[in-house]
C-alpha cells in the first residue's frame, strides 16, 4: 500500500521526466536544424575561393553540432537546482535555450560558472541553494532522483561529510565497470571542481593517489577550458596523452559524452605522423632513449654526417675536378653559419660546391675565352650533373629523422662518434638492423632530429606541380570529351562555357574539410593551445622534450602519482620534471579522496606504498565493499589460473575482471585462459601491470605479485599500481613465495 510519501514522489518523478521530456524534444529540434543546414552546406558548389572556406567553415560547424547533440544524448540533464529565491535551474551535458521566449535557458551547461554551486555549495556555504537534486535517467526516462538539503540544520555528520550528492556518488563507484570510462559530470566533488576550473594559463601539476579520479579531472578540465575559451583553443586544439593505446581506448567516450569532439588523444608514440612506433625493446634500452644526453647525441649524429674529408675526385665531362678538405670545410662552415636546419642549409652547401668547381672548370677552359653567359651554363650543366650530385649527396646528403636513425642504429662507427659517452655496453643496446620496427621510445628522438634536419621541400613543390599539371591536363581531355557532338547546338552552353580546366582540376581535388585535431595529427610541427599528459611520472625526459615543444605557450595540465612511477627513466618529482621549462611557474594541486578503491583494499596497498617510500600517504577511501582481499597458494598458477578466473567471474556477474600478470609471462598466462584477450568491451581481461594505468575493474585477480616486485627496480610501484585497480574485489594467486608487502591478505 503506497504511502502519501511514496504518492509524492512517484508526481515529483512524473514531473521531472515532462521537462526531461521536453528538454530531449529540444535537442531533436536542434539536431533536425543542424542536419538541415549541413545538407544545405555540402550542396553548396562552386563560387569564389572566399565562398568555399565560408561553405567549408559551415560544414565543419554543422558537423561538430550534429555529433555534439548526438554525443549528448545519454544523461542530458543530471540535476536540479533550488535556490531561497524560488529560482530553479536545471543542470546538463550542455546548455539549450528557448528560442520563443528571448533565450531563456531551459538546461545549463555543467561549465557555466552559474552551475558551480552544483558542484560546491554545501549546508556551511550554501550559495543561495536551499536544495540540490541529481536526477537519475536510463536513455530518456526518469528512473529516480536524490534529494539533499541544504539547510545547516539537517546535516548529520558522518564519515564522507563534503561529499557532494553521496548517494549518486556511491551508486556510480559501485556500478558495474562496462570497459570504458564514463564521466563523472554528475558527481564532480568539491576538491575536483576546484581544479577543473583553474585558469588556462600556466603549468597546473595534479597529484593524486589512485581513485582520486585524476584522468576524469583532466578530461573535464579539456572539457571546461574549450567550453570557457572556445575563441583561444579552438583553433589550435588541445592535445591528451595517454600512456598506452588502451588506456586511449578507455577514455576514448568521455570528452564526446561532455560535448567536445574536437580533442586529439594520443600517445607519446604516436606524435610522428606517418609512423606507428609500436616496437618492443628491453626496458634497458628504453631507458637510454629517454635520457635528456641523447639531444646531444641526435645533433653530433647530424654534424657527423656533413663530412669534410682529405680529398674527393669529381669527374665532370672529360675532366676530374677536386674538392680539398680546405674547400669543403669553407663550403660547410658557410652553410652552418645560416644557421639553418640540415636539409635546408645544403643549398648553401651546394652553391659553395658549384662555385668551387665552376671555378675550377673555368680556370681550365680559360677565363678570358667565357662570357658570363659561357659561365653560367657550366654552373647549370654541374648542378645538373648526375656524379656531381652524388659527391655532394656524400657529404652533405639529404637526410629523414628515419634514414638518419636507422644508419646510426645499425653503425657501430656512427654511434661511436655521435655518443662518445655512452659507455660499450649502452651503444649496444642501441643496435639495430635497418627495417627494424620503431619503439615509443624512438619517437621523441625522431622528432628532435625532425628539428634539427628540417626539411628541403624544393623537389616536394615540383612533385606538386607536376601532380597540379598532369590534374589539368586530364580535366582539359574530360573537357574535350564533353565538347565532342559536332551537331551541338550553338545556341546551348557547352561544359567548356562554365568551367575551365584549371577550376575543373581545383574543384575534383579540393581537399575535405578536416578539424583542428584532424590537422594536429598530420602536422608534426603543429602547436596545441593546451596539452594534458596523464600518467605523467611515467614519461622519460626526452618525452618531456617533445611535449614541450608542442607547446610553447606551457599552457598544461600535468596529471600523475609519483607513487605510482613505474619506469625507470620516470619521474622522482614534478620539479625535476618541470623546472627545466618553466622553472617555479607551475602550481601542485592535490586529491586526497579515492572513491574508486575500497577501504579493505587500499589497507593491502598501503603497506605496499611503505616500500615505495615510508613518508607517502595512501588516499583516504570514501567506502567499504564488504569483500575481504585473498591470497591463495598453488603448486602452479599456469594450472590453477583457470579454475580461479572461471570462480572469480561466476561472483562477479556481468562486471569485469582482470587478471594482471608479470610481463614476461603476458603470451603464456593469456593462452591459459579461456576467452581471455587484452579487449577491454570482454569480460575477462589479461593484461601486464603497464597496460593498466589509469584503468578500472569490478575484480582484481594478481598472479606472482613476486615476480612483479622482481621485473623492474621500480616493481614495488607497479605492484601498487596491481593492487588499487579494483572497484570491489582483489584476489592474488601465486605460486612462489608471498611477499612481505602482502601480509594483510587473507588466506583463501
Amino acid at each position: 500500500m503506497s504511502t502519501p510519501a511514496d504518492e509524492l514522489r512517484i508526481a515529483e518523478t512524473d514531473s521531472e521526466q515532462e521537462y526531461v521530456s521536453m528538454l530531449y524534444s529540444r535537442l531533436d529540434d536542434l539536431r533536425e536544424q543542424s542536419s538541415k543546414r549541413l545538407s544545405g552546406a555540402l550542396r553548396q558548389t562552386g563560387g569564389t575561393h572566399q565562398m568555399r572556406s565560408e561553405r567549408d567553415t559551415s560544414v565543419a560547424m554543422y558537423s561538430d553540432q550534429l555529433a555534439q547533440y548526438s554525443a549528448v544524448e545519454n544523461g542530458l540533464c543530471f540535476g536540479r537546482l533550488d535556490f531561497h529565491t524560488d529560482d530553479r535551474f536545471y543542470i546538463g551535458r550542455i546548455g539549450l535555450f528557448d528560442e520563443d521566449k528571448e533565450y531563456e535557458p531551459l538546461l545549463m551547461d555543467w561549465r557555466a560558472p552559474a552551475a558551480r554551486p552544483f558542484y560546491l555549495a554545501t549546508a556551511a556555504a550554501p550559495d543561495g541553494v536551499r536544495r540540490r537534486r541529481h536526477l537519475r535517467t536510463k536513455q530518456r526516462k526518469v528512473v529516480g532522483f536524490d534529494d539533499e538539503s541544504l539547510d545547516i540544520n539537517s546535516v548529520v555528520p558522518g564519515r564522507n561529510e563534503g561529499l557532494t550528492g553521496e548517494a549518486t556518488l556511491l551508486a556510480a563507484v559501485n556500478a558495474s565497470r562496462t570497459g570504458q570510462m564514463g564521466d563523472i559530470v554528475a558527481t564532480i566533488q568539491a576538491e575536483q571542481d576546484r581544479i577543473i576550473r583553474t585558469e588556462l594559463n600556466g603549468v597546473v601539476v595534479v597529484q593524486g593517489g589512485p581513485g582520486t579520479g585524476k584522468t576524469a579531472v583532466a578530461l573535464h578540465r579539456a572539457a571546461y577550458l574549450l567550453y570557457t575559451h572556445r575563441r583561444q583553443l579552438a583553433k589550435r586544439g588541445v592535445l591528451v596523452v595517454g600512456p598506452n593505446s588502451t588506456f586511449l581506448r578507455y577514455i576514448g567516450q568521455v570528452l564526446p559524452s561532455l560535448g567536445e569532439t574536437g580533442v586529439l588523444l594520443s600517445t607519446v608514440g604516436e606524435l610522428y605522423p606517418g609512423l606507428t612506433a609500436t616496437g618492443r625493446e628491453p626496458t634497458e634500452a628504453a631507458t637510454i632513449k629517454g635520457r635528456l644526453a641523447m639531444a646531444d647525441v641526435v645533433a653530433h649524429a647530424v654534424r657527423d654526417r656533413q663530412e669534410a674529408p682529405a680529398l674527393v675526385e669529381v669527374p665532370f665531362e672529360q675532366d676530374v675536378l677536386k674538392l680539398d678538405r680546405k674547400a669543403i670545410s669553407a663550403a660547410r662552415g658557410r652553410a652552418r653559419r645560416t644557421r639553418r636546419p640540415h636539409n635546408e642549409a645544403r643549398r648553401t652547401f651546394q652553391r659553395e660546391v658549384i662555385t668551387t668547381l665552376a671555378n675550377q672548370a673555368v680556370a681550365r677552359l680559360g677565363r678570358h675565352l667565357l662570357d658570363a653567359a659561357d659561365v653560367d651554363d657550366i654552373r647549370r650543366e654541374l648542378r645538373e650533373d648526375p656524379k656531381v650530385q652524388a659527391a655532394i649527396d656524400r657529404l652533405w646528403p639529404v637526410l629523414t629523422p628515419q634514414r638518419l636513425l636507422e644508419e646510426l642504429y645499425a653503425s657501430p662507427k656512427l654511434l661511436a662518434k655521435a655518443a662518445p659517452k655512452l659507455t660499450p655496453a649502452e651503444r649496444e643496446l642501441l643496435r639495430r638492423a635497418p627495417g627494424g620496427e620503431w619503439t615509443p621510445a624512438d619517437v621523441p628522438l625522431l622528432d628532435e632530429a625532425a628539428e634539427l634536419l628540417g626539411e628541403d621541400d624544393t623537389e616536394a613543390k615540383a612533385r606538386a606541380e607536376r601532380q597540379r599539371r598532369q590534374a589539368v591536363d586530364y580535366a582539359q581531355g574530360v573537357l574535350d570529351i564533353l565538347d565532342l557532338a559536332d551537331d551541338a547546338d550553338p545556341e546551348i552552353l557547352m561544359a567548356t562555357d562554365l568551367v575551365d580546366a584549371y577550376k575543373l582540376a581545383e574543384r575534383h581535388g579540393a581537399e575535405r574539410y578536416e578539424t583542428a585535431a584532424e590537422r594536429a595529427a598530420a602536422d608534426r610541427t603543429w602547436t596545441f593551445g593546451h596539452v594534458i599528459v596523464d600518467e605523467a611520472q611515467e614519461l622519460s625526459a626526452m618525452a618531456w622534450r617533445t611535449l614541450m615543444r608542442r607547446c610553447p605557450s606551457k599552457s598544461m595540465t600535468v596529471v600523475g602519482d609519483i607513487a605510482q612511477t613505474g619506469d625507470v627513466g620516470g619521474a622522482t618529482s614534478w620539479s625535476e620534471v618541470l623546472s627545466p621549462y618553466v622553472l617555479d611557474r607551475w602550481k601542485l594541486t592535490e586529491l586526497t579522496v579515492n572513491y574508486r578503491t575500497p577501504s579493505e583494499i587500499m589497507a593491502v596497498a598501503a603497506d605496499v606504498l611503505a616500500s615505495v617510500d615510508a613518508d607517502l600517504a595512501p588516499p583516504t577511501s570514501v567506502r567499504d565493499s564488504g569483500f575481504e582481499p585473498w591470497a591463495r597458494r598453488v603448486g602452479s598458477v599456469a594450472d590453477g589460473l583457470a579454475e580461479v578466473v572461471g570462480a572469480e567471474s561466476a561472483a562477479i556477474g556481468d562486471g569485469k575482471l582482470v587478471v594482471i600478470v608479470p610481463s614476461a609471462r603476458l603470451a603464456e598466462l593469456r593462452a591459459v585462459v579461456p576467452g581471455a584477450t587484452d579487449d577491454l568491451d570482454a569480460q575477462v581481461v589479461v593484461l601486464g601491470v603497464t597496460d593498466t594505468k589509469g584503468l578500472e575493474f569490478d575484480s582484481v585477480l594478481v598472479v606472482e605479485p613476486a615476480q612483479i616486485l622482481a621485473e623492474s627496480p621500480r616493481g614495488a610501484s607497479d605492484l601498487y599500481v596491481a593492487l588499487t585497480r579494483a572497484t570491489q574485489r582483489l584476489g592474488v594467486l601465486h605460486a612462489e613465495e608471498l611477499p612481505a608487502e602482502l601480509g594483510r591478505l587473507a588466506t583463501a
